[in-house]
């Protein structure tokens, strides 16, 4: 797992929006984060610095200090919403949508919401214990890019 520079975040590889809207999460991610048996996984909107999406399940966030997002929200927490509709909370937008076999599978709300498009490439990163972050700008971003090793794309 590439580091980008001494003591800064670690990196999984690139994964690129597809033309059917599926993303391919690496697979080391998805064994560190234990999402591997999921049908569901939540998207928090990402930074403004980094754009993107952060990943987590109810598990995860359930049995973190960011517990509150799903006590909160119920609609959320029970998959009531429809897959893709994002709901607005202090200050990030979250989702759930369908993830199989370390395949996320997005939607054109999604791609709207987050401004996103086919063929964007989002480097996954290690942010927390609670999510990983498919980044799409910024300085990380550019580090990666200008990166001499090898990044994998999935």
């Amino acid at each position: 797992m590439p580091q980008m520079n001494k003591g800064g975040k670690y990196v999984f590889g690139w994964s690129e929006i597809k033309d059917d809207l599926t993303i391919s999460v690496p697979e080391m991610a998805v064994n560190e984060y234990r999402i591997a048996d999921d049908s569901k996984i939540f998207l928090i909107s990402g930074s403004k610095k980094t754009g993107g999406f952060c990943v987590t399940d109810k598990k995860l966030l359930i049995n973190s200090k960011l517990k509150h997002i799903l006590e909160d929200n119920e609609k959320l927490r029970e998959y009531k919403l429809e897959s893709g509709e994002f709901i607005k909370y202090k200050g990030r937008l979250y989702c759930w949508v369908p993830f199989d076999k370390g395949i996320i599978q997005l939607n054109n709300r999604v791609l709207d919401e987050l401004s996103l498009k086919i063929g964007d490439k989002l480097l996954s990163i290690r942010s927390s214990d609670i999510a990983f972050t498919l980044g799409v700008k910024g300085p990380l971003i550019e580090k990666a890019h200008n990166y001499n090793g090898k990044i994998e794309l999935y």
